[in-house]
C-alpha cells in the first residue's frame, strides 16, 4: 500500500507525538528555569502534559490539511464564507463515530470520579478485603487491583480505572510510600484493567472494535479471554503485593469521609453512571444525560466534591488527538496485520500497541481477511500490551492524570511505566496462550 503525502505528515506527526511522551519530564525540567507565571515557564509546562501531547500535533496535522486542501465556498451572497478543508475531514470522522470514544471517557471520568461513587466502591472493596486472608492493607490492596479492574467488565474500562485510581491515590500514594511501590502499582493498574474488561462484548475498546463483526458473543469472551484475564490479574496482584510486603504489612489508615451521603444521592450517581454507560454510543443523548448529571451535582454540592472536568477534558482531548493521527497510520499497520503468523501476530500486537491505541490495532484487524486464530491473537496482544505506555489503551490516560501529582515534579516517566509494566503483561501473555479455551 503506498502512503499519499497527507498520510506521510501523519505518521511523522505520530512519530514526533509518541517522542514526545517521553521528552514530557524534560520539558517539566525546562519549566523550572523560567520566573514563576511567565510565558515561558506556562509554555514549557503545558509541553510537559502527557495529556495534551497529542492534541497539540494533532493541531498541526489539521493546521497542514486546511493548508495543503485548500478552502471550501459555501453560501450564497452575504451568507458566503470558506471553510478549511480540515473541516470535512473532521467532520468524516465525527459521522463514522471516530470521536466517540474520547466524548465518552470524558464525560464518564467526570461522572465516575465523584465522591458518592468512590465511596460506595471504596464500601464494596473494604466488604471483600475483610474476606481476604491477608493485613488489613495489603487485603484493601489485592481487593481493589482486582476487583476494581474487572468491574471494568460491566461499567466499561474507563470508569473502572477513574474509579479504581481515585481509590489508590488516596490510601497508597502518599508522600512516605517508596517510588518504586508507585511504580509497580501504576503498571499492574495498567495492564489489569486492560485485560480486566475482557469479561464481557461491549467494555475494552479494543473488544468493542471487533465484537460485532466478528459475532463475539459474551459467551465466547468469557470462554476465550474473561477467564483466563482473571487468572493472570490474580496472579499479577497477589506477586506484586507480597513482593512489597513490607509497604503493605498494618491495618489500613481509616480517613475521615466527612458528612455521610445519603443513599438517595449515591443511587442517582448509579442511575446517571447507567444512563451514560448504555447512551455512550449516542454522543448527542449522552451529553444530554450529562447536563442533567451536572445540575443534580450542583443541587447536592454539600455532598459533593469538585467535578474533574479540567483533568476530563485533557483527557478527552489526549484521545481526540490520538484518533486524529491514528487514522492516518493505516497504510502500514495493515500490511503488518494481515502478513503476520499467529505468533507473530500475538507478540507484535503487543509491542504496536505500546505505540498506537489497542482499539485502533483491533479495529485495523476487520479491514483485513483473518483466521479464527489470528483473530484471538490479535485481539489478546492488544489487551495483553495495553499498559506498556499511556498510549497504549484508551482509560489509560485517566489513570495517568489522577495519579501523575504523587511522582514529584517530574510527573511519572514514561520509561519507569514501561519498565513496571512487563511483568504483568508477560503473565498476561502466558495466560492468554496457554489456559485452553472453555
Amino acid at each position: 500500500m503506498n502512503p499519499t503525502t497527507m498520510q506521510l505528515v501523519g505518521t511523522i506527526l505520530f512519530g514526533l507525538a509518541v517522542l514526545h511522551t517521553f521528552l514530557v519530564s524534560k520539558f517539566e525540567h525546562m519549566a523550572h528555569k523560567y520566573p514563576e507565571g511567565s510565558v515561558g515557564e506556562n509554555f514549557f509546562h503545558f509541553m510537559g502534559e502527557v495529556e495534551a501531547v497529542f492534541g497539540m500535533w494533532a493541531a498541526i496535522f489539521i493546521c497542514y490539511y486546511s493548508v495543503s486542501q485548500g478552502f471550501t465556498i459555501y453560501g450564497d451572497g452575504a451568507d458566503a464564507g470558506l471553510v478549511g478543508g480540515a473541516v470535512w475531514f473532521l467532520e468524516d470522522m465525527a459521522r463514522q463515530g471516530k470521536f466517540i470514544e474520547p466524548a465518552f471517557v470524558f464525560v464518564v471520568m467526570c461522572v465516575a470520579g465523584t465522591k458518592p461513587l468512590i465511596q460506595l466502591a471504596e464500601a464494596i472493596i473494604s466488604l471483600i478485603a475483610r474476606l481476604l486472608p491477608f493485613s488489613g492493607k495489603m487485603s484493601f490492596y489485592v481487593s481493589a487491583l482486582i476487583f476494581g479492574p474487572l468491574l471494568g467488565s460491566f461499567i466499561t474500562e474507563p470508569a473502572a480505572m477513574t474509579v479504581t485510581a481515585l481509590i489508590l491515590l488516596k490510601e497508597f500514594y502518599g508522600k512516605d510510600v517508596p517510588i518504586s511501590f508507585k511504580y509497580a502499582t501504576i503498571g499492574l493498574l495498567f495492564v489489569n484493567i486492560s485485560i480486566g474488561g475482557t469479561l464481557t462484548n461491549f467494555a475494552a475498546p479494543p473488544v468493542l472494535m471487533v465484537a460485532g463483526k466478528w459475532g463475539w458473543s459474551m459467551s465466547h469472551m468469557i470462554g476465550h479471554f474473561g477467564y483466563k484475564s482473571v487468572v493472570a490479574v490474580i496472579i499479577s496482584t497477589l506477586v506484586i503485593a507480597f513482593r512489597y510486603k513490607d509497604v503493605l504489612k498494618g491495618d489500613l489508615v481509616v480517613r475521615e469521609k466527612g458528612m455521610k451521603i445519603p443513599w438517595w444521592v449515591t443511587s442517582i450517581h448509579i442511575i446517571f453512571l447507567f444512563l451514560v454507560v448504555k447512551t455512550g454510543h449516542y454522543t448527542v443523548f449522552m451529553f444530554g444525560v450529562f447536563l442533567f448529571f451536572l445540575g443534580f451535582a450542583t443541587i447536592s454540592k454539600e455532598y459533593q466534591d469538585e467535578i474533574k472536568l479540567k483533568e476530563s477534558l485533557l483527557v478527552g482531548f489526549f484521545l481526540g488527538g490520538l484518533v486524529i493521527l491514528g487514522s492516518q497510520q493505516q497504510w502500514w499497520l495493515q500490511p503488518l496485520l494481515s502478513g503476520a503468523s499467529d505468533y507473530v501476530l500475538y507478540i507484535g500486537a503487543t509491542a504496536l500497541t505500546a505505540i498506537t491505541d489497542n482499539a485502533a490495532l483491533t479495529y485495523l484487524g476487520t479491514l483485513v481477511e483473518l483466521t479464527d486464530s489470528q483473530k484471538y491473537y490479535l485481539v489478546a496482544g492488544a489487551v495483553a500490551g495495553g499498559g506498556l505506555t499511556v498510549i497504549a489503551n484508551a482509560p489509560n490516560p485517566a489513570g495517568f492524570g489522577i495519579l501523575k501529582g504523587s511522582f514529584g515534579e517530574d510527573g511519572i516517566s514514561p520509561v519507569g511505566l514501561l519498565k513496571s509494566a512487563l511483568l504483568p503483561t508477560a503473565i498476561a501473555l502466558v495466560c492468554l496462550e496457554f489456559l485452553p479455551h472453555l
